[in-house]
């Protein structure tokens, strides 16, 4: 296997990049709209694909949803952090409009650690380790 990319559907993508370009400090790329899509022209003005490089080697994939089914997942993105700044400047943003799952802070496992769920419904674990 080469890579394993998550891919995120939800509502309102467009909002949700330029929300986490902000928060990661991400760049957008390879944004494809269903506007010239012929098979999606019931859904002019949404995102088909779009990469969020949250660095050179680290992508999300984000698009939006296209049926109205409950946003029920099971599945946590964790974030493995490279400094105290990034982790806390981070959490914080993630968490001035979402819900804290597990407040910011030192674990056991020699880590600071944050579980938080953001404004858009995705759940983020992120994780520095102190060693």
């Amino acid at each position: 296997m080469k890579k394993l990319v998550p891919e995120i559907h939800l509502k309102n993508c467009t909002q949700a990049l330029e929300f986490y370009k902000n928060v990661f400090g991400a760049e957008v790329k390879n944004v494809q709209m269903t506007d010239n899509v012929p098979t999606f022209q019931q859904y002019k003005g949404k995102v088909l694909h779009a990469e969020l490089f949250l660095s050179p080697e680290l992508v999300v994939y984000l698009a939006d949803k296209f049926d109205d089914k409950p946003d029920i997942s099971n599945i946590h993105l964790v974030l493995e952090c490279e400094s105290e700044e990034e982790i806390k400047r981070i959490y914080n943003n993630l968490a001035e409009h979402g819900s804290v799952k597990f407040e910011l802070q030192k674990t056991f496992w020699g880590a600071l650690h944050a579980a938080v769920t953001d404004k858009f419904g995705v759940t983020w674990g992120l994780n520095y380790s102190l060693k």
